[in-house]
């Protein structure tokens, strides 16, 4: 994620195709995972005498600044999201969503985040279930107790228009937008539960189908690949499949009316752009290099995650701009047509995030610098690619000012606090971070060490432990002072001491 006051103010700190189309270009990409099985989950049959001893799913994953995000028992394997919007101006919308999960304990309870709507019908394994609500809690009993281990299905019907709701981490709305005659999704970090159920915490990562349908001539934009377009006269579905795990807050559906534009990197990989009609052609310009970019990054980090790639330009403004699963999306107010290298760069770090942050993602948001400041250091990185070494310095120095002349806006990135997740700090200090452990380990071993590190978790979650470890492993040192003193001291540490050239 990228907002205004890190792109602007300090430095960038804080479709669709015809059927036809979409299944000729958007074939699985040469890097794409196994993809999971198309069947659903059957449930496991329990023998009626078996006494078992259950409990009630806990109503969080005790993450370490939001212990309430989340929750425990369960293990999701796929949500189908079958919404139909009613009405696009205000977001009306009738839904079914089914989800598939494992039952880690034996369960008679257990919670889904879900935010407003009402439920007309709830079912677990075919059976009617009871449910209650508290907040954004709902606690589902079922009609028989769930068994550890048990695949279990899950099926919610509802209707409604998705309440605003503000993150406890960032103060501007988050999930489902209704923004005039259109409507966008940006949910990090706790934004999923306005528009669907949900367990919303990375660490419970799934498949995703979406089944859209919109009244024409509205389009969807979502995560995956378009596989299907269903004209139903006045209406029209679009079905996206994303076959690769993914952490709920990327889920994304956009509804606009679109011009589309396609292209491949080199390497192969499909690459799909919405932008909303109204806009000018000149908004295309920002999003022109980024073949060149999923390629390079895949150079230096690792494969592509993901089947395909691409950024959704809307017409409207939102301060901000987030790396969703395979769609980054992007607001007006962050491309800078006077700076157009800065624009640049926010595209190159959303694009990093498919690798940080997407694919090897958080176990806990304490840790949210394994995201922004990995996508910081890519866009120093993208400057060195295309401008060369005494570029990339020269940046450096420039980030490293500010962060001096400034401590308040950028406190240490290992620390950051709950209701300022998002603060300069895990950006460009992050990034310093990166810069200051390359500069003492040297070109070579430092990305050895990023590919190491990607290769050993992608598609997972990790702690900053999990990376200090690949990093003293492939060094053969021990870097523990250094990062520690870089991402938990309240005093900045000098990265004029290591030098600035490479080694």
């Amino acid at each position: 994620m990228k907002n205004i006051k890190t792109s602007k103010t300090i430095l960038a700190c804080l479709l669709i195709f015809s059927a036809i189309a979409a299944c000729n270009l958007f074939t699985a990409a040469p890097n794409s995972s196994p993809q999971p099985p198309a069947s659903t989950a059957v449930p496991t049959i329990i023998p009626v005498e078996t006494a078992v001893e259950v409990s009630a799913g806990s109503s969080g994953l005790g993450d370490s600044l939001y212990p309430g995000f989340g929750n425990g028992g369960y293990d999701t394997v796929r949500y189908t999201l079958d919404i139909t919007v009613n009405d696009v101006a205000t977001s009306d919308l009738t839904a079914i969503v089914t989800i598939e999960a494992n039952a880690t304990q034996n369960l008679g309870s257990f919670n889904l985040d879900f935010n407003g709507f009402e439920i007309s019908e709830l079912t677990v394994n075919g059976e009617p279930a009871e449910f209650s609500r508290k907040g954004q809690e709902l606690t589902i009993t079922p009609f028989k107790p769930l068994i550890e281990n048990e695949l279990f299905t899950v099926v919610i019907k509802y209707s409604g228009s998705p309440e605003e709701m503000q993150s406890v981490a960032l103060p501007v709305q988050t999930g489902w937008v209704k923004a005039g005659d259109r409507s966008f999704v940006m949910s990090e970090p706790d934004g999923s539960a306005s528009f669907y159920p949900v367990n919303d915490h990375p660490l419970d990562k799934a498949f995703y189908t979406f089944r859209v349908t919109v009244p024409k001539p509205y389009e969807v934009a979502a995560n995956g690949l378009l596989t299907a377009t269903i004209e139903n006269g006045d209406t029209t579905t679009y079905l996206f499949e994303l076959r690769d795990p993914m952490a709920s807050y990327l889920a994304t559906i956009n509804i606009d009316k679109f011009e589309i534009e396609t292209m491949k990197s080199e390497n192969g990989i499909p690459i799909r752009n919405y932008y909303s009609t109204s806009l000018p052609k000149s908004y295309r310009e920002p999003f022109a290099r980024q073949g060149e970019m999923i390629d390079y990054f895949s150079d230096i980090y690792g494969p592509y995650p993901f089947e395909v790639y691409g950024s959704m330009m809307m017409d409207t403004e939102f301060g901000s701009a987030l790396e969703n699963q395979t769609l980054s999306i992007y607001g007006t107010d962050m491309i800078n047509f006077d700076d157009m290298e800065e624009t640049e760069r926010t595209v190159a770090h959303e694009l990093a995030h498919q690798w940080f942050g997407d694919s090897v993602s958080v176990a806990d948001w304490n840790e949210i610098w394994l995201n922004e400041g990995f996508a910081t250091y890519s866009e120093g990185l993208w400057i060195e690619h295309i401008s060369g070494r005494d570029a990339l310095d020269e940046w450096i120095k420039l980030i490293y000012a500010d962060v001096a002349k400034f401590p308040e806006y950028y406190p240490p990135p290992g620390n950051p606090p709950a209701d300022d997740l998002f603060n300069g700090g895990v950006y460009e200090r992050g990034g310093l971070t990166l810069h200051a452990l390359r500069l003492d380990v040297g070109d070579e071993i430092f990305f050895k060490i990023m590919k190491t590190y990607y290769d050993r978790y992608k598609g997972g979650n990790v702690t900053t432990d999990d990376f200090l470890v690949v990093a003293n492993e492939v060094s053969g040192k021990d870097l523990t002072n250094l990062l520690d003193d870089w991402l938990y001291s309240e005093q900045l540490p000098s990265i004029l001491e290591l030098g600035l050239g490479a080694k």
